[in-house]
C-alpha cells in the first residue's frame, strides 16, 4: 500500500463526538468534544480537551466537574449545534430540545436523553496548547435500564451510538467481533455421525 507524506495531524479516527455537560442544574451548558477517551483503568479516568476561549472551559475550570455523555443517532444533529454554537449566547438546551438531568455525585448536569453517563471530577489540567486537558476520574455512572439485560450485562449495541471522523458523523455498524474473539479456542462441537459409525 502506497502512503503519502503529510505534515502532523490530528487525523486518529474514528472518535466520539461526545456530548459534554457542565455548569450547574440552575444554569446548564452543552458542549460537543471529540478530543476525549478513557485513559486508566483503575481508578477509572479520563479527559477532555477544550479551547481555553470557549464558553464551557470556564464553567469546568472554576466547578472542577463536567459529564460526558455518549451521542446517540437520533443526538447527532443536537452534538453538531452544540459543537459549533455557544453557550454564551443562547440556552443549548432550550435550542436543542434536551433536558438536563440530576447527577448522583456531581453537580453539574447529566443529559437525559443520552443512554449512558459518565460522572466526571477532574484531578488535573494540563495545558497544552491550542487546547487545555482536563484529566478526570470518573466518580459514577448512569445507565440507561433498558440496555442492561436479567444478568447485568450492559449492551451497548442496542443504541445506535454515533462516532465521528475527519469532519463526518457515522453511525456504528454491524459487531464484527468481541474482545478477546482473535486469541478465543474454538469450541468443539459434538462428534459427527461417521466417526460414531466407526
Amino acid at each position: 500500500m502506497e502512503k503519502q507524506i503529510w505534515k502532523p495531524g490530528t487525523l486518529l479516527s474514528p472518535v466520539p463526538p461526545a456530548i459534554v455537560t457542565c455548569g450547574s442544574m440552575e444554569r446548564p451548558n452543552l458542549l460537543t468534544v471529540a478530543w476525549t477517551g478513557i485513559v486508566n483503568s483503575n481508578p477509572p479516568m479520563t479527559y477532555v480537551s477544550i479551547r481555553p476561549e470557549r464558553y464551557s472551559y470556564g464553567l469546568i475550570k472554576e466547578s472542577g466537574e463536567f459529564a460526558i455523555n455518549l451521542t446517540t443517532g437520533a443526538l447527532v444533529r443536537a452534538a453538531d449545534f452544540c459543537g459549533v454554537r455557544s453557550g454564551k449566547d443562547l440556552d443549548k438546551f432550550e435550542a436543542t430540545h434536551l433536558h438536563p438531568q440530576k447527577a448522583e455525585k456531581i453537580s453539574a448536569p447529566l443529559l437525559a436523553e443520552s443512554p449512558l453517563s459518565l460522572e466526571c471530577r477532574v484531578v488535573k489540567a494540563l495545558p497544552l496548547g491550542s487546547h487545555e486537558m482536563f484529566l478526570a476520574e470518573i466518580v459514577a455512572v448512569q445507565v440507561d435500564a433498558s440496555l442492561v439485560d436479567e444478568n447485568g450485562r450492559l449492551n451497548l449495541g442496542k443504541c445506535n451510538l454515533a462516532a465521528y471522523a475527519h469532519g463526518e458523523y457515522f453511525a456504528l455498524g454491524k459487531r464484527i467481533g468481541t474482545f478477546g474473539f482473535s486469541v478465543k479456542k474454538r469450541r468443539r462441537g459434538p462428534p459427527s455421525r461417521k466417526k460414531q459409525a466407526k
